[in-house]
């Protein structure tokens, strides 16, 4: 598959519903391994990084899931398209900063993702729409035994897979659950939330992972021990963990529609009307707008307005895409008048906001503070 075709279509999980497919937006599970007598990639010379490759990747293009996928090697990559994958959450930063000795296959629905010579030798990860986790990790398993018995993992009995980095020993997993939660973050709640995630082992990132901002009221939620624990019961503590932060989640939007349903219909209206007229949009206004339009169509308070629509314009109007589909670098400000310009023609056949149902309102609003006299 050349990478034009790749991109020409949408990811399965990009189009697709899942369990809580409203608050939930993927779940993704990746392993870390290594290959036994080869030094880790970021101990070892390009020509070191050059020879497992040319011993691994037929390995890995070799698999089922891999038939008539996307394969390729850094070197023949521009920077584009590479932080392309990394928008669509194929390849990691880190990995897309690599050149010689480095490549990615991906199978044709963009499920499954091998990433060769990461931070590890391997790095498998399988996406999935709505909360899926225990389906992100039977695809990713079946990928790995398979694998397995065709090179020589780094595997040692008593701490199980061998990593570069001591926190990925053990299993090498890491479960993570991309979540939307405007309501808890309009409702002040989203603070005691993280806090109370943290206390029970688990890390809360923003949208690109470790270190970036939760941009577009985006937040991941993933496990931080991979050793002394199974697969199973890591997957179990997660889904029981993001069960109770969506029904939060469901619990603050149902508050905000009885106890503020003009502020609600405000926010939603200011989101649409901005999107759908402005000449000029930031990467980070568009995101924080475009999540208060998915919380307006999840409410339906946008109406036919089809939640897919939103959740592929949030990629679309991502820098690398812009410049992908310029087919050519475009600087700041013609980035910000591109992605106003996308968004505006998307959003077209849109009908504004409707109002809030006045049987969905049980109490008063507060009074606002008006300077109006």
């Amino acid at each position: 598959m050349r990478f034009t075709t790749l991109i020409k279509h949408p990811a399965d999980w990009m189009k697709g519903s899942g369990p809580h497919s409203d608050v939930v937006m993927t779940s993704r599970v990746r392993l870390a391994r290594n290959l036994r007598g080869f030094s880790f990639p970021g101990y070892s010379a390009e020509r070191q990084r050059v020879e497992l490759l040319e011993l691994a990747r037929p390995c890995v293009e070799s698999l089922p899931e891999m038939t008539d996928g996307y394969s390729e090697e850094y070197t023949g990559l521009t920077k584009i398209r590479k932080q392309v994958l990394v928008e669509r959450h194929l390849v990691s930063r880190e990995h897309a900063a690599r050149a010689a000795g480095c490549a990615v296959v991906v199978d044709r629905k963009q499920s499954l993702s091998i990433m060769i010579n990461e931070e590890d030798h391997f790095r498998i990860q399988g996406i999935r729409a709505g909360l899926n986790l225990r389906s992100a990790y039977a695809l990713v398993d079946k990928a790995d035994t398979a694998l397995e018995s065709m090179l020589p993992y780094a595997y040692d009995d008593r701490l199980g897979y061998l990593t570069a980095c001591p926190t990925n020993l053990g299993t090498g997993m890491r479960a993570s659950v991309m979540l939307h939660l405007p309501s808890l973050v309009l409702s002040d709640q989203i603070n005691p939330v993280i806090k109370a995630v943290g206390k029970i082992g688990l890390a809360v990132r923003g949208l690109y992972g470790e270190g970036t901002e939760a941009l577009g009221n985006l937040f991941q939620i993933s496990n931080q021990h991979t050793l002394g624990e199974k697969e199973g019961e890591i997957i179990a503590q997660i889904e029981k963990v993001i069960e109770r932060v969506v029904s939060s989640e469901m619990n603050a939007r149902q508050k905000l529609l009885e106890d503020s349903p003009t502020m609600l219909q405000d926010q939603v209206g200011r989101a649409f009307a901005i999107l759908r007229y402005a000449h000029i949009l930031t990467s980070k206004e568009a995101l924080n707008l475009l999540s208060l339009l998915r919380l307006g169509a999840d409410m339906d308070l946008i109406p036919n307005c089809d939640r897919s629509l939103l959740d592929m314009l949030l990629l679309e109007i991502q820098p690398a895409h812009l410049q992908l589909s310029a087919e050519r670098e475009l600087s700041p400000e013609e980035r910000d008048a591109r992605r106003a310009e996308i968004t505006r023609a998307r959003l077209q056949m849109l009908t504004g906001p409707s109002n809030v149902s006045a049987s969905n309102s049980t109490s008063e609003e507060k009074p606002s503070d008006s300077n109006d006299e």
